[in-house]
């Protein structure tokens, strides 16, 4: 294995064995991706392998050109979703797709999950946006490589017709990626992301468990709609503004 990869590979192949970990996926049912900028590669996991068989070896690497650079299996299905994401957002370090079940249930109903506490304004301060569904052209054309092309028009386009019934109004200036490190595939399920491959599969626990919360309060409440401005921006900016205070300072 050469030593460029050997790190990024490890990396990877522990990410992924945290999906099982936190109970985010059965079987095969999701992937993490971790992205090397400086080399312009990223690692993920083959497709079809279970995780209990999973090894460092089994990892494969792409280019962003889509080619392998190294591996002898074939990278996951998803891997033109992962490559159009860390085209248009290179200060990603990695990616986590699964079926997660309260998430998933979000994402084939169509529906955003409101704010509802300060849990999700720990984390991103709005809603977790659900996506349109696909096109039965965009399936057609390039199933994989359009699910990463509509996440990217979902952050970059606001007017994308994107479906967000019971969150109010979606935000008039494009959103943030690196701020908002998830979102629902309309129809489909559970994408996450961050600064590395380890930050989203924390990323993608930290969505279902949102999922989960979201379900629960709109079947005791259902008529509740969001937590008010004001404590999600204190929460939100306690942990990530500019005077963040949450946790220990550094010397």
């Amino acid at each position: 294995m050469p030593a460029d990869y050997k790190e990024l590979k490890e990396q990877t192949l522990l990410a992924n064995l945290e999906i099982q970990q936190r109970n985010l996926a059965i079987y095969t049912w999701g992937n993490v991706s971790g992205f090397d900028k400086a080399r312009g590669v990223f690692a993920i996991k083959p497709s079809g392998v279970p995780y209990d068989q999973l090894a460092v070896d089994d990892i494969v690497v792409v280019d962003l050109d889509g080619r392998k650079v190294e591996g002898e299996l074939n990278p996951s299905s998803d891997t033109p979703t992962h490559l159009e994401i860390y085209r248009a957002f290179p200060e990603t370090g990695g990616i986590t797709h699964t079926h997660s079940p309260h998430a998933t249930a979000w994402a084939q109903a169509l529906r955003s999950i409101p704010i509802l506490g300060t849990t999700q304004a720990d984390h991103l301060a709005g809603p977790i946006i659900c996506t349109r569904v696909l096109n039965r052209k965009e399936v057609d054309s390039g199933y994989e490589k359009n699910t990463g092309l509509l996440i990217i028009e979902t952050f970059r386009n606001p007017e994308s017709g994107m479906e967000i019934a019971g969150v109010g109004p979606f935000p008039e200036e494009p959103l943030i990626f690196a701020e908002n490190p998830m979102v629902l595939l309309g129809g489909h399920g559970p994408f996450a992301w961050g600064d590395s491959p380890a930050k989203s599969v924390y990323n993608a626990a930290v969505l279902e468990e949102c999922a989960k919360m979201a379900w629960m309060v709109m079947s005791i409440n259902p008529g509740f709609s969001s937590l008010p401005d004001y404590i999600v921006n204190k929460h939100y900016e306690r942990k990530h503004g500019d005077g963040a205070y949450y946790g220990q300072t550094k010397a």
